[in-house]
């Protein structure tokens, strides 16, 4: 039954579970005895040899067991076909949360994305945020980039240093944290960001690489703000402007 506690306690040990899949990406995961891993997938067709050997090796070194699939079983587990290699392995992420456990935070300081398509983009942020004076970010599975090996790549060993906090929409995290300051950064607006006096609460919206904040989140929002620019520059990176936050002195 889905009310009972077993179900969920199931539900929120799987929540944290993240498929990560490619032949370098299981050996970095392998590498780093940090990560908690959960289970490892090789599809049969794969030769003894290699990378495949190597990973091999550092699953008997960590005690892990191997679980091995047809290369179409395997597909379904990576959901990249194209560019699993034939590996995936199911990582437990214990800074990723769902948006629920921000309501149990006396004050934070976070940035939540809204349409942000591009995992290098993604990778940058988490890691701004990392370095940064960041408490989390909020990340929604709905029109967005997936954590995956990309971003794992651009976030460079930063992925799992910081809380992200997953939600279906944006919208609905926003509707629940009524009692924060919300500013959404967009071209049009008059306010600097440098004027901003931050509450106990606050959260930094930044939207899509080229359309920007949606206007469904310009409505729940507090202000719209924008970093001021010189020589006519326009616009800036979304993983740029994030650094810009990041490292704002709250």
């Amino acid at each position: 039954m889905k009310d009972s506690q077993e179900y969920k306690t199931k539900k929120a040990f799987f929540e944290k579970v993240i498929t990560l899949y490619g032949r370098n990406v299981v050996v970095e995961v392998l590498q780093d005895t940090n990560i908690e891993v959960h289970k490892l997938h090789l599809a049969k067709s794969n030769k003894p040899d290699g990378s495949i050997k190597k990973i091999m090796t550092l699953a008997q070194k960590r005690g892990l067991e191997i679980t091995y699939h047809e290369k179409s079983a395997l597909s379904r587990i990576s959901k990249n076909a194209k560019q699993d290699q034939g590996v995936a392995i199911d990582i437990i992420a214990k800074s990723y949360a769902h948006a629920r456990e921000i309501q149990k935070l006396s004050r934070y300081r976070l940035i939540a994305l809204d349409g942000i398509h591009n995992p290098q983009n993604l990778g940058m942020i988490i890691r701004s945020c990392a370095a940064g004076n960041v408490d989390g970010i909020i990340l929604p599975k709905k029109n967005s980039a997936k954590i995956s090996p990309l971003v794992v790549k651009a976030s460079a060993g930063t992925l799992f240093k910081l809380p992200i906090y997953f939600c279906d929409t944006l919208q609905d995290v926003l509707h629940e944290e009524d009692d924060a300051d919300i500013y959404t950064l967009s071209l049009e607006a008059k306010e600097s960001i440098y004027n901003v006096k931050e509450a106990k609460k606050t959260i930094y919206v930044l939207g899509n690489e080229s359309e920007g904040v949606s206007s469904e989140i310009v409505k729940l929002s507090s202000k719209s703000i924008i970093i001021p620019m010189n020589r006519e520059v326009e616009s800036l990176n979304v993983a740029v402007t994030a650094s810009l936050i990041a490292f704002m002195k709250s």
